[in-house]
């Protein structure tokens, strides 16, 4: 799925090149701080900027540093609420960096197994590697400040209900969602680990005897291929993950290949195809499908390559932009192609994946939704064009908002007369909107993100 936050029209992450090249010299702590102002104050995603410094980190050190960036993008409305308690003057400009700081020591004090007196250390030392040496009796004095007095600090900040979501979301949620309550919880627990079993090669149930025998609990779901690990773990200790017997996906994602129902022989296109989960899923079910994975990064497209080369397929990646699919086709010598079956997963808000990446919550803006609202239109109608006569168009998005998703297509249905929209094989939509479209997912605890579909044939 696209998660493009900070500019969805381009999809471009901005590459982290100050920090990567310092951040040799850094701890843990003080790389979480230059990580967060960059989401913060320039508008980077998590996504771009922890894989650019991961190479300078010691192996043990990623989970910590995932962990502290991840949590505080979760929780940053209370950690900024506690602050203004504890800091008299705002922490402006070249300062900014100290405030940070602050967040990556409050997260660990609050959120973390870490010994207070080690974590407030590890934070004021870093002030020296981010050349903020003279804040050091600040950051010291803050943090044991509330350590003293936290439970009075806490009692006048969680006085009342926290969404800990921006105020625009929260009032599109109410206004479509009886349940918007629920999707906000769902938002801020951590994400469950869902793998989807190799068809081709074992079926659940062997597989998740092959996890008990390396101690990793796992639990079958809805979905035919699926299992919810118990705890989440690194993907080198899954059995037989690099041969290509499982893959790492969401659960409410494992339904697009599903919903294509792809069959060998056919031309199929899978459009925004990075980083390759339903690429592969489509040959899994489809070995000998003719499959295009379309993408407008190219860097992205390294993903959808190393997945298909672990599960052993094959399939035509291209780079190149979905509105303009003759460029791309005459490229590949394929402009005569007319497609059997298009997986259309739309360049989207990401809002119902925040539990994954909660640092969207702060990236995306409320002004965002029209452009990309009318990039998937024009998507719609240029790959429509490049459908054949009765051939199926399955189009996905990883956001919960309505403008994205049912009046998206009911709009398209509307503009389309040889568009026809199919039942799928879910009960009656969660939307309040009862003339809803297609079929909405909404996040669950234990179950999977937020994601939507719907499904079109293409009338003679």
């Amino acid at each position: 799925m696209k998660h493009t936050p900070s500019q969805p029209q381009a999809g471009k992450a901005k590459p982290m090149k100050k920090t990567a090249k310092k951040s040799t010299a850094l701890s843990t702590r003080a790389l979480a701080a230059q990580i967060v102002l960059q989401v913060l104050d320039e508008g980077k995603s998590l996504s771009s900027l922890i894989p650019s410094v991961q190479a300078s980190l010691k192996t043990q050190d990623l989970p910590l540093l995932q962990e502290i960036c991840f949590g505080i993008c979760r929780v940053l409305p209370r950690l900024e609420q506690i602050i203004q308690h504890l800091v008299d003057k705002p922490l402006k400009g070249k300062t900014r960096i100290v405030h940070c700081l602050l967040l990556v020591g409050l997260y660990q004090l609050l959120y973390m197994r870490i010994p207070p007196h080690a974590a407030v250390d590890e934070v004021v030392n870093a002030t020296k590697a981010l050349k903020s040496d003279s804040f050091r009796g600040l950051v010291n004095g803050v943090l044991r400040r509330f350590l003293r007095e936290q439970e009075s600090i806490l009692a006048q900040v969680d006085k009342h209900w926290q969404t800990l979501h921006p105020e625009w979301f929260v009032n599109k949620l109410k206004k479509a969602y009886p349940n918007w309550r629920d999707i906000i919880h769902a938002n801020n627990q951590k994400p469950p680990m869902w793998l989807r079993v190799n068809a081709q090669k074992n079926s659940p149930e062997t597989y998740r005897t092959l996890l008990e025998k390396a101690d990793i609990l796992a639990e079958s779901g809805p979905h035919p291929q699926a299992l919810r690990l118990r705890f989440a773990t690194a993907v080198e200790k899954l059995p037989h993950f690099a041969e290509g017997e499982v893959t790492v996906q969401d659960l409410s994602a494992q339904w697009a290949a599903v919903l294509l129902a792809p069959q060998n022989d056919e031309w199929i296109l899978d459009a925004c195809a990075a980083p390759g989960g339903k690429t592969t899923h489509i040959l899994e079910l489809a070995p000998q499908a003719k499959v295009i994975a379309l993408d407008i990064e190219a860097q992205r497209l390294k993903r959808v390559e190393e997945n298909l080369t672990r599960l052993n397929q094959q399939a035509t990646v291209v780079c190149g932009d979905a509105t303009q699919p003759d460029e791309w086709l005459a490229e590949i010598g394929q402009s005569a192609v007319q497609f059997d079956r298009i997986l259309l997963d739309a360049p989207c808000s990401a809002t119902g994946v925040i539990r994954r990446h909660p640092d969207i919550k702060w990236l995306r803006q409320e002004t965002d939704i029209a452009q990309l609202t009318a990039l998937q239109n024009n998507i719609l109608k240029a790959l429509w064009a490049k459908l054949k006569p009765n051939g199926i168009l399955l189009y996905a998005t990883c956001s919960v908002l309505p403008e994205e998703n049912h009046e998206q297509i009911r709009t398209f249905l509307s503009e389309q007369p040889d568009a026809e929209l199919l039942p799928l094989p879910f009960k009656e939509a969660v939307s309040g909107d009862k003339s809803a479209v297609g079929f909405q997912f909404i996040p669950q605890e234990k179950g999977g993100d937020g994601f939507y579909y719907a499904k079109l044939r293409k009338r003679v």
